[in-house]
């Protein structure tokens, strides 16, 4: 669904965030991409979607090479959720952010009501629909922000920062829903309980380059490895521990 293949890009000139990033995630995989700050991970979220070009190598989602004549095609195949909701739900209710999308890419209007209607109601979150989102709350808006992605019925989900500053019940919404979602999903998060709670799989950035690539108990109980990274163990194994 998504592949790099030797990806380097630099904001500035002979300062690499990414170094020759090589990785394949397949169709269905939830695949936590780790690190500390500065290691790349929005980085590589933006160049998914075509926000960002590489410098060197190439990028594909489903077959399709990220190049600007394929950027239409590959949109329409990626939902991302924002870590700030605020930056995502733009118009004036839940109902009318999450309408936007389908509308835009040429459902018919009572088709997108009716998808509107599914996904609010398998995410238990018909009582928002009509609400105005600068009176919701922000675990509401973070799940409205999900639903709106999911209302533009994507193969790939993008995650950035899903769980930042939500409050412990908002927070286990959020984990249960993303386990929940049947799509191919890339998160990036530096709650790493999130990560073990949500990913079988962890990209582990380090240096612009890929430290650590497998399943995602094994790497995040790795103390020597994750401390090496500027990280620490998910409190979950530290309590164990």
């Amino acid at each position: 669904m998504i592949e790099f293949s030797n990806v380097s890009f630099s904001y500035e000139k002979d300062r690499k965030v990414l170094d020759s990033i090589s990785f394949c995630i397949k169709p269905g995989e939830s695949v936590g991409l780790i690190g500390a700050n500065g290691a790349g991970k929005s980085t590589i979220m933006r160049l998914c979607l075509g926000l960002l070009y590489p410098t060197e190598g190439s990028i594909s989602v489903c077959g399709l090479p990220v190049l600007k004549e394929n950027l239409p095609q590959i949109r329409k195949k990626i939902g991302f959720v924002l870590q700030d909701s605020d930056d995502q739900m733009f118009m004036p209710t839940v109902f009318d952010d999450m309408m936007f999308a389908p509308l835009n890419y040429g459902m018919d209007r009572k088709d997108a009501e009716a998808k509107v209607d599914s996904v609010l109601a398998s995410l238990g979150l018909e009582e928002l629909k009509h609400r105005y989102n600068h009176r919701i709350s922000g675990g509401e808006k973070r799940m409205a922000a999900i639903a709106t992605i999911l209302a533009m019925d994507p193969e790939i989900i993008l995650m950035d920062e899903p769980t930042a500053a939500l409050d412990p019940y908002n927070r286990r919404t959020v984990i249960n829903t993303i386990r929940e979602l049947p799509q191919t999903k890339l998160l990036t998060s530096h709650d790493l309980d999130m990560i073990l709670d949500t990913c079988s799989r962890v990209i582990l950035l380090s240096g612009g380059r890929v430290k650590a690539d497998g399943p995602a108990e094994e790497i995040l109980t790795d103390r020597q490895l994750l401390e090496s990274c500027r990280m620490e163990l998910p409190l979950c194994i530290m309590h164990k521990g």
